[in-house]
């Protein structure tokens, strides 16, 4: 299983946005929309070994997961879209027992801590950084979480709890690479055994 863990810091936690104006009324919901999308979409089909949780301002986690994940386009209206019905079943999220909202999409109350500290349990922690080691220095784990944020940097309490978990600080590029990069290099990274295999 791969897992990529996205932290939306402004992403609204109720469905009042519109799916037209994801940049200004959604908290950059756009760019976590394309990251969503690198994680899941292939040509003509879909990864399902892989499982995202997007954390919105620590409070919700929506989680998709790609073995049973249907209505998934690759644009970031529909992915939004996906988002706001969560958010529209965040009431029947009852303590951290989530809410499904639609094949493949729930939604529960879980912030960031308690996300990774549960998917941590079976992965290797990847805390993907511009200024980490470069990820070719690493064996490629079979089951790896990508922890990456949004537009904005980890907040100090954030970077402090990835210091606690993560097993690795990667970079993947010498540039500063946008999350939905990032994961489409990631992927490139683990489907090559490393790069080796093309």
């Amino acid at each position: 299983m791969r897992q990529f863990c996205l932290l939306g810091h402004r992403v609204p936690t109720t469905p009042d946005f519109s799916l037209d104006a994801l940049p200004s009324e959604a908290g950059r919901l756009d760019i976590l929309c394309r990251a969503i999308s690198a994680a899941f979409v292939l040509s003509h089909d879909i990864r399902e070994d892989v499982r995202v949780s997007l954390v919105l301002q620590d409070e919700f986690t929506i989680q998709f997961d790609g073995s049973d994940l249907r209505n998934l386009n690759p644009d970031e209206r529909s992915t939004a879209a996906l988002v706001r019905t969560a958010l529209e079943h965040r009431e029947d999220a009852i303590g951290h027992v989530p809410a499904e909202s639609s094949p493949g999409v729930s939604i529960s109350r879980k912030g960031f801590e308690t996300t990774l500290s549960e998917a941590a349990t079976d992965s290797t922690v990847v805390h993907l950084h511009e200024d980490g080691d470069p990820i070719v220095d690493i064996e490629p784990p079979e089951d790896p979480l990508f922890v990456l944020s949004d537009h904005e940097s980890f907040t100090d309490a954030e970077a402090d709890l990835l210091a606690e978990y993560a097993d690795h600080r990667v970079s993947l590029s010498p540039r500063a690479l946008h999350a939905d990069h990032a994961i489409t290099v990631a992927h490139n990274y683990l489907d090559t055994g490393g790069f080796q295999r093309y």
